[in-house]
């Protein structure tokens, strides 16, 4: 052991035997579970903090070799060591490795390389833990549960500024061609779904507008965040009833075959356009292909500029018009006709919903063309009679749900509209939240990541692609030095 660790390994045995002590001597006694469980976690993390610069000092000890000299050739010499602060789960580290120079070269430390130490201070274990947080809450909430548990003291600039960094690899995690070794993600029917959630933007106002806006003015305005999901899925038959009587909540009869669930379902959101989303999403479409799809289906609400963008982008998919807006439209002109709480309401509703179901769209177009030529019909009702007649005329190809039903295809985008409220809605509409662009993408992007279980996976790859961009790619990139730490304590 080098001599300048004795002292290190000299007081991490006494902390330890303090521990010892402190747990099975007179003292614990006396003690509560809950005084030693905390106790016992704020000295193991002092103990952490010991056993991380240990392992630093011990790496620093030996003089690497100078680094490979730059293509110029000139050889790099020996300087002196240089102080680095490695701020860690554990707390700031701090240590000396050795530095080496050369005529027109930036200075270089090969330790850096062999540790893979990011470029700024904080751990790349750090930075994945405060992401988690940050995924789920605001950045604040995060900030201080990482002080209350870790006792650590992030800024918030510092909490922005790594999400932004850390998201930098989503992209291309995603685009990363399948692993030929991995699983077959089983289902007959691919399916993609495209929507819009506003996410609220930071407006900068003028300063004679900061205190006071005028009537009618608001502090921020929603850009639209394009959601899209894919998954596969077995066929589910079902009659046109049993969808009925599922939408109007009734009773339903009892089922002998269960409904399936999406296979390996993935979400995304992107602030960055419709064309964008819907090229990403081709991508990923594409690489899902194989003997085992039989059926292709794309799922929108009644948006033509959506519709036409995914008919471009899925030529080979079925376009189906989500039920629920179809629905909802009905509900329209019940309430129109009928009133909001008549008691026909309903039935007038179930009715007309059946025959769409059943392949009697056109049916229900010419009944409500027929109904908003009654004279005693209002302007007001009149026109949300034609809404619905020209909206289900518009979207009449797309809505042969006796086929889809037939073929046991999901006719509904709720996978899409829970992405919505789940992905953007949950974490960016909290109270008092406004967003740059950058900043709301970042957070997208890793919570997408979070929701499709790939958490693991991507910060595996993210730090592969931070060791290539830092050091180059001739060098493996280690596991993070807090995991290297605990797993020798384990």
């Amino acid at each position: 052991m080098p001599s300048t660790s004795a002292p290190i390994v000299q007081q991490l045995r006494h902390d330890f035997e303090t521990l010892l002590t402190y747990v099975t001597g007179p003292e614990a006694g006396t003690q509560t579970a809950y005084t030693v469980e905390l106790t016992l976690f704020r000295q193991l993390l002092a103990l952490g903090a010991a056993l991380l610069r240990l392992f630093f000092v011990t790496r620093a000890t030996d003089r690497p070799a100078a680094p490979v000299p730059a293509a110029d050739r000139t050889p790099f010499t020996y300087h002196d060591c240089r102080p680095v602060t490695y701020y860690s789960i554990f707390g700031k580290v701090r240590f000396a490795r050795h530095y080496f120079t050369a005529p027109g070269q930036a200075g270089a430390c090969p330790l850096d390389a062999a540790l893979s130490l990011p470029h700024r201070c904080y751990s790349a274990l750090l930075r994945e833990w405060a992401a988690f947080g940050t995924t789920d809450e605001s950045y604040r909430e995060s900030q201080t549960g990482l002080e209350r548990i870790l006792g650590c003291k992030l800024s918030l600039q510092a909490l922005e500024t790594g999400m932004m960094e850390d998201a930098a690899d989503v992209t291309a995690f995603y685009a990363q061609p399948p692993d030929p070794s991995a699983p077959v993600a089983l289902g007959p029917i691919l399916v993609v779904q495209a929507d819009g959630k506003g996410v609220p933007q930071a407006q900068s106002l003028p300063d004679t507008a900061r205190e006071r806006l005028g009537k009618g003015e608001k502090r921020s305005k929603k850009k639209e965040a394009t959601v899209t999901s894919l998954y596969s899925i077995a066929a589910y038959h079902r009659t046109p009833q049993d969808v009925v009587a599922a939408l109007m909540q009734e009773e339903l009869p009892l089922q002998v075959t269960p409904r399936p669930q999406p296979v390996a379902k993935e979400v995304h959101a992107t602030l960055g356009g419709k064309t964008s989303a819907l090229t990403q999403l081709k991508q990923r479409a594409t690489q899902r292909l194989g003997p085992q799809i039989q059926d292709r289906v794309a799922l929108t609400d009644g948006a033509e500029t959506l519709q036409a963008l995914v008919q471009a982008h899925f030529p080979a998919h079925t376009l189906v018009l989500d039920i629920i807006h179809a629905t909802e439209y009905l509900w329209d002109v019940a309430t129109a006709l009928l009133g909001e709480t008549h008691p026909a309401r309903k039935a007038w509703v179930r009715t007309r919903l059946e025959q769409v179901l059943s392949g009697a769209t056109a049916t229900v177009i010419a009944e409500l063309k027929a109904t908003a030529q009654d004279p005693e019909l209002t302007a007001t009702h009149r026109k949300v009679v034609l809404k619905t007649a020209g909206y289900y005329q518009r979207n009449q190809l797309y809505m042969h749900y006796d086929a889809y039903l037939a073929r046991g295809w999901p006719i509904g985008t709720g996978v899409v509209e829970g992405a919505c409220g789940h992905l953007v809605k949950d974490r960016m509409e909290g109270a008092g939240m406004r967003w740059t662009v950058d900043g709301a993408q970042a957070v997208l992007d890793l919570r997408a990541v979070r929701l499709n279980d790939d958490w693991d996976a991507y910060w595996a790859y993210h730090r592969q692609q931070q060791h290539q961009r830092l050091y180059g790619a001739a060098a493996p990139v280690p596991q993070a030095v807090e995991t290297q730490v605990l797993q020798l304590a384990a």
